[in-house]
Order: structure tokens, then sequence, then C-alpha cells
């Protein structure tokens, strides 16, 4: 999942030179809705309802809804690498909005890792902005990386249900919003054309849609939402190589160290708590 992810910050971004973000994030999502209302009907999976309707809509609103045109507009001026840095706060932000709204209790040394990535943040903000990155684009992408974290809770809120069953109802909700941001920033709505224009969006359906966030919601069941959005450590690692080894991208230092600070604020708070529980939480979550 996470190897997955670190790709789709450089896949999103070549795509953006071809087609209109918020257009190509809605063609993406019309797609994956396609194919997980067939993977449903070849399954007998029954749609959601209830609880598990309503928390599988505020995922997709939240995570492909939000998320996606927050992040699809971001890139158009904040490199990948840089990109997957900030989505490295993910696991701080949801420790924290998982405590406030009741789903798992927050401990000292949650918040203090919380207070040191944040501080990363902050520095990766002012570097990126010292080199020439609009401010707009850079709170676009930490917008996202909120949205990101907050729909993962609310589908762990919700009953369990199949992934593809709630990844197909958020995914049709995205979808709506994504077209509807288009629309409103006037977007010319033209069919991608040749490899240039399909190439990123199809791999971003398959890899990312039926994959990784496939992969994502079935998680989100069988572990705690913090340990799960903790092990997306890794992405940033991922898209950072790729991206300069694709894209010839060279943050600046600030990014590193910021980087490097965000890190950290997860290490106190997964490391301290593995030492304060004994192991305990790990050997009841990992199946």
């Amino acid at each position: 999942m996470c190897l997955i992810w670190g790709s789709t910050f450089l896949f999103i971004r070549i795509g953006n030179e071809a087609v209109a973000p918020e257009w190509a994030a809605a063609i993406r999502l019309a797609i994956a809705t396609g194919l997980y209302a067939l993977i449903l009907a070849a399954t007998r999976t029954p749609l959601p309802r209830g609880t598990r309707l309503r928390g599988a809509a505020l995922y997709g609103l939240l995570n492909y809804g939000l998320q996606f045109p927050l992040l699809y507009w971001g890139e158009l001026r904040v490199p990948s690498g840089t990109t997957a840095v900030f989505y490295g706060t993910v696991p701080l932000t949801t420790s924290l909005f998982a405590a406030w709204m009741g789903v798992h209790p927050l401990r000292r040394h949650e918040v203090v890792g919380a207070l040191v990535g944040f501080l990363g943040i902050v520095v990766i903000f002012l570097g990126e902005l010292l080199a020439g990155a609009p401010s707009a684009a850079l709170v676009a992408i930490f917008l996202a990386t909120i949205s990101a974290a907050l729909s993962g809770i609310f589908l762990k809120r919700a009953p369990p249900q199949s992934t593809w069953g709630a990844n197909g109802v958020g995914a049709a909700v995205g979808m709506a919003v994504c077209f509807l941001a288009s629309a409103a920033l006037g977007e010319a709505h033209v069919w991608p054309h040749g490899v240039a224009g399909w190439g990123p969006i199809l791999y971003l359906v398959l890899a990312g849609n039926m994959g990784a966030f496939a992969l994502y919601g079935w998680l989100v069941t069988q572990w705690r939402v913090t340990t799960v959005s903790a092990i997306s450590l890794v992405v940033p690692v991922v898209a950072v190589i790729l991206g300069a080894l694709v894209r010839s991208e060279a943050p600046p230092a600030a990014t590193y160290a910021g980087a490097a600070l965000v890190l950290a604020g997860v290490a106190i708070t997964l490391f301290s708590k593995r030492r304060s529980d004994g192991g305990a939480h790990l050997s009841q979550e990992v199946p």
C-alpha cells in the first residue's frame, strides 16, 4: 500500500501537465467507481446501508471529495517529493483527531510527538516559501493531509464493511465533488489523449484506487486507525527518491530538516507508546 502511494504523487504531477487537475481527478474517480461496481456485482457484495453508508459517504467526501481536489491543485506548483513529506504528518494528525473524536485515547507522548511534527511542517513551509513555492499551494497540500487523516477516522467509526463497498460509495461521492470543483474553476473538459493523458490516470485508478485504497479500507477494519496511518511513513521516502530520479526534483535543505522533525515526532508517538504498553497493543492489532 505504501509503496504504491509513494509513486502516486509523482504520477499526479506528471498527469497535471496533460490534463486539468480537477478534471483528471473526476475522470479517475469515474473509472474507479465503475470498476468498484463491477467487483461488487461479481462478488455479490451488497452496497453499504444505514450507518455503514453514512460512514462510507463521509469517508468518500473527505478522502476523495476534499483531499483529491486540494492535492491535485496543489501539485500544480509543489514538487511531488515535498508534497509526500507533508503527508508524513498524517500519523500525528490522525492521533489527535482520533482522541478528539473518541476513537482512541490520546497520551502525553502523542501530544509531544504532534508538537515536534508540527514544528517540522513549519520549517518545511518556510523553506518552500523562501524557495519560491506559492503559499496557497502549500496550504492546499496541508489541508489535503488533514482531510486524509479525518477520512480514515470516519471510516473506522462506522461498522466494519467491505472495502469495495466503502471505496465504491466514496469514489462516487468524490467524483461528483471533483466534477463540481472542475466546473467552478472553469477547466476545459477535454478527454485525455495518448499515453501522456491516459497513462497517469489509468495508473492511479488501477494502482491507487484498486490497490492502495482498497488495502487501506481493509486495514482500517483490522488495526487501530493510528497504526494504519503510522505505517505510511515509507511513503515520503519512496516519493522523494522517485521525484529525484524521474523529475530531478531537489527540495531545499529546509525540507529535509523539516522532514527529520516530522519523522522524529512520529517516532516519539510510536516507540514511546510501544514501550509504555509493553508491545501489547501490537500483539492485539496485527493479524
